[in-house]
């Protein structure tokens, strides 16, 4: 099958003045979480660039700063989607700023692939945005096609992708993760040919799964199609509201309720849903769209799309003053397949993980998982802070004067209390930034040890707006081999282990 992908860049964007914040061809930046996340040519011509955080852009540059909002994106590109069924039938959309049509039944009906092609940039010029197309044998290549607007001929996506570099891996729709592409570039491994060259083999073994999926991009080995998927049941649901839906946030809810039906009845059939089709009946029209996803649809994620689609119409029909609203709103499965199953001591996908986690949250409540991330600071405790697991935070660096790497394997208690002492077995101090005599043997409880080795003593006096006291922290080695992290505070403590 051959598949056309149309990808618009800088869709967030695009998004913005499409809907009116932000007046056409100025210099724009997207920020999410104090960073720019999407900014577009005239932007990056001032120097902007994403992952720059927000203050350092607008410093050198003269751009409008918006925030980002995924449902703006998401309902904007799918009410632009309505207009491209003008050109080609069963457009699926894999993320608010790209989607797939089957090109072959596209070049049939136009007169030829490129006409087809020609068509569907012109629809999307009418509608004032900007796209790129790209057409190739499979769903992967077609998009990576899309970023330099080629046509792969039959049979050539293999060759075509040897030269593109690995950085291409990078976008989200194709489901590769970022951490495995940026070592992969950190040990040469820089175009996709590369990778097909260390076979699938190797690059499961160090990567696992990620690494078989970088491969099946980098060989052309993607076999999703284009096309609908004949379901054995109808696992399809519906919802008839008592008035028709006028309003987002009340077509939302009912979508919630709908998407919580349809996850039930996949549950009890032992599937999960990959692509969605959902209809709404707004008086006599019929209004369809398909959503796809690389991984299988939670109930969350349904219910996201849902309200995104819902969005679009709503507005588009309030523009169009058509009379009424959804009169009835209909899901419908169309790709789906058994989840994955892991033995008891085998690899876990980070989406069964993440379905787990999000059950015992669900269940516990939210604060009962947690997660640790990197939290800035000087001492071994304070270099760690835990959250609730789903929530980002962005990581922070070590401050200036923080422990040295390695960082300890275990943080000691916080009444384990120690002494150090010299060669004639005198308690050692601290004075005036330096030890009172050389360390030479170190007792912990009923436990003592020979020191071999130490660093520091290392002044500390941080916090003190906060109630904190001068201390200082020393490094210790002792035969065994063992070694601790102390802190001197008028007595010594054992703060973290390195052993």
């Amino acid at each position: 099958m051959r598949v056309l992908a149309l990808w618009c860049p800088d869709w967030p964007v695009q998004a913005a003045m499409m809907r009116g914040l932000v007046p056409a061809g100025a210099p724009v930046m997207i920020n999410a979480k104090h960073r720019i996340s999407v900014c577009n040519a005239a932007a990056r011509a001032q120097g902007v660039r994403r992952g720059m955080r927000t203050r350092e852009a607008q410093a050198i540059a003269n751009a409008i700063v918006v925030d980002a909002d995924e449902q703006r994106d998401a309902a904007t590109f799918a009410g632009i989607a309505e207009s491209l069924d003008q050109v080609a039938s069963s457009i699926e959309i894999l993320r608010p700023g790209l989607a797939l049509v089957n090109a072959e039944a596209a070049g049939r009906f136009h007169g030829g692939e490129a006409k087809a092609a020609e068509k569907l940039i012109d629809a999307s010029a009418r509608e004032h945005m900007d796209s790129f197309i790209g057409i190739a044998d499979d769903i992967s290549t077609a998009v990576i096609a899309a970023r330099t607007q080629d046509i792969v001929p039959p049979g050539g996506s293999r060759d075509f992708l040897r030269e593109q570099p690995i950085s291409r891996l990078l976008e989200p729709a194709l489901g590769c993760e970022a951490e495995v592409v940026r070592t992969l570039n950190a040990l040469g491994v820089c175009t996709l040919g590369a990778i097909d060259d260390l076979g699938v083999r190797a690059m499961i073994t160090r990567f696992g799964a990620a690494g078989r999926r970088c491969h099946e991009v980098a060989a052309a080995r993607d076999t999703r199609l284009v096309a609908p998927a004949i379901q054995q049941a109808d696992l399809s649901v519906s919802i008839t509201p008592e008035t028709p839906l006028t309003r987002v946030h009340e077509a939302a809810f009912a979508g919630r309720e709908l998407a919580a039906q349809l996850h039930q009845q996949l549950k009890a059939q032992g599937l999960v849903c990959m692509r969605l089709k959902i209809t709404a009946f707004i008086g006599q029209q019929a209004c369809e769209r398909i959503w796809r996803t690389r991984e299988p649809l939670s109930e969350r994620a349904t219910a996201e799309r849902i309200r995104w689609q819902l969005d679009a119409w709503i507005q588009r029909a309030q523009v169009d003053d058509a009379a009424g609203g959804i009169d009835t709103l209909l899901l419908t499965p169309i790709e789906c397949a058994p989840p994955e199953h892991y033995g008891l001591w085998g690899h876990t996908s980070d989406h069964a993980r993440q379905q787990v986690l999000a059950r015992v949250q669900s269940t516990l409540g939210t604060d009962a998982v947690l997660q640790p991330v990197s939290s800035g600071g000087r001492g071994v405790e304070d270099r760690v802070q835990f959250v609730p697991f789903g929530e980002s935070q962005e990581a922070q660096a070590a401050f200036a004067g923080a422990i040295p790497g390695p960082l300890p394997a275990s943080i000691g208690h916080p009444s384990a209390r120690a002494q150090l002492v010299d060669a004639q077995g005198q308690p050692i101090r601290v004075v005036e930034a330096a030890l009172s005599a050389p360390p030479a043997g170190f007792q912990w409880g009923q436990k003592r040890y020979r020191i071999t080795g130490w660093a520091g003593p290392w002044p500390v006096d941080d916090q003190w707006w906060v109630g904190g006291h001068p201390c200082a922290r020393l490094q210790i080695v002792a035969e065994g081999p063992h070694a601790w992290l102390l802190v001197w505070a008028g007595q010594w403590r054992v703060e973290a282990s390195y052993t």
